[in-house]
């Protein structure tokens, strides 16, 4: 007499295990789409074509044991189908949300808008069977696990694929007017040693020194116009062009700014061509990534007299290496985080990671570099604070009060301009007669 509830709940219980498994595989195929057609929207035909070939043959292996699934213990299952949700989503997230606030609802951005869906589904699916395959005691910690990988996730192979996978931007040409009132504006080509076109605009100097402007990420030129408008007021020759694969340049973007040495040395060979430049004065002055690459780019590059670096905080995980000496191990276990963000940053793109922070203001040393802080930003004022200590003959910093980050000039303007043009004549006075 009691055998037909059992029965009855074997059959409800069978039907949910097949709908898991139903949605379970079509989750599996449309991640595996939306991984072929993101891997394989741009880079080297051949290249192309390897990585497409690659993700169709793990979707494949997937389809298949979830196939298999009622053969498979439900925790490997589970396991299975959470590490492709972490990988799938994760990406979808790093995609869709760069490209659809930027450009609206453009083939990529949708395209890792469905990534985001499907990869979420397998982690909803996966879940279920590894709370379906664990004691109930285990399971009172599973979503809290779910919830801390998925966090991690995104904050490693989300970060990375946004840095690398960067849409497009374009720059407005009536803003050149805003360089200068006075002098005519060129438009401007350079190569970089690595055969990428940059451009960009300049503005002639009439003092014999010159600056490189460096934009931050996600940028073009005409985000560092008011300051290149500064510079050009006070006789400075000024150059200012979008970053590879950003604005109108050639080459792949890279938000990191890990290409930064040589975009930054096309600019100084730019310069240092120039009839009206004296080729020993020049220096570049950056913006968040930009005062990144500036400061990385002056220790490569020794024609480069002056660095200007403005809410330059780090491009790898070498760069927090003031946080073992302020936070201990939760700083430890930050560096240990951004390592491996960094470490599949490296993985996804051909650029090689860059000379820490640290390391960089050493070799630039004696040359002089002003590091602009933003003092509502405490992380940024502790890392600038940490460059200066590693060369304080050659560092200085100032902590702009009530400054958002790259803030400094328009919350004190009058003593931005004070400070700054202060350094560079300093830094580039001609030599005596």
């Amino acid at each position: 007499m009691h055998e037909r509830p059992m029965t009855h709940e074997r059959t409800d219980a069978t039907t949910a295990e097949r709908r898991t498994r139903a949605v379970s595989t079509v989750a599996i195929a449309a991640s595996g789409a939306v991984m072929v057609v993101l891997v394989a929207h741009d880079g080297s035909a051949g290249w192309r074509v390897l990585r497409a070939l690659v993700v169709a043959g793990v979707t494949v292996v997937a389809l298949v044991a979830a196939g298999s699934a009622r053969r498979l213990p439900a925790l490997l299952a589970g396991v299975v189908e959470v590490g492709l949700g972490l990988v799938v989503f994760s990406t979808g997230v790093g995609i869709a949300v760069p490209h659809l606030s930027k450009l609206g609802a453009d083939p990529i951005g949708i395209v890792g808008s469905i990534g985001v869906l499907a990869g979420l589904s397998l982690l909803i699916v996966g879940g279920v069977d590894l709370l379906r395959s664990t004691p109930i005691w285990v399971r009172v910690l599973t979503i809290p696990a779910l919830v801390v990988v998925t966090v991690l996730a995104l904050w490693t192979i989300g970060q990375a694929v946004a840095a690398t996978n960067v849409p497009a931007t374009s720059v407005d040409d009536d803003r050149r007017t805003e360089l200068t009132d006075e002098q005519a504006v060129e438009d401007v080509e350079l190569t970089t040693s690595d055969a990428v076109r940059l451009s960009g605009w300049y503005v002639p100097s009439s003092n014999g020194a010159a600056v490189a402007l460096l934009h931050g990420a996600g940028s073009t030129r005409t985000g560092v116009l008011r300051h290149a408008r500064l510079l050009a007021q006070h006789g400075y020759g000024v150059l200012v062009f979008d970053a590879r694969g950003h604005g109108d340049s050639g080459g792949r973007a890279m938000d990191f700014g890990w290409y930064g040495d040589e975009d930054a040395e096309a600019a100084v060979s730019f310069l240092s061509a120039q009839p009206d430049v004296d080729a020993g004065r020049i220096a570049l002055v950056g913006l968040s990534m930009g005062g990144e690459e500036a400061i990385g780019a002056a220790a490569a590059d020794e024609r480069v007299q002056a660095v200007v670096a403005d809410g330059a905080t780090n491009r790898r995980a070498a760069d927090k290496a003031w946080l073992d000496e302020q936070h201990g191990w939760r700083g430890r276990i930050q560096q240990a985080i951004d390592a491996a963000m960094y470490g599949v940053t490296d993985a996804l793109t051909e650029a090689d990671p860059p000379t820490p922070l640290a390391d960089a203001v050493v070799a630039a040393a004696p040359r002089p570099v002003l590091l602009i802080a933003a003092g509502a930003m405490p992380d940024e004022v502790a890392s600038n604070e940490w460059l200066r200590s590693r060369a304080p003959t050659s560092v200085e910093v100032w902590l702009a009060p009530d400054s958002g980050h790259i803030g400094a000039q328009r919350a004190h303007p009058e003593e931005y301009e004070r400070r700054v043009i202060d350094f560079l004549d300093r830094a580039l006075a001609a030599p005596p007669a």
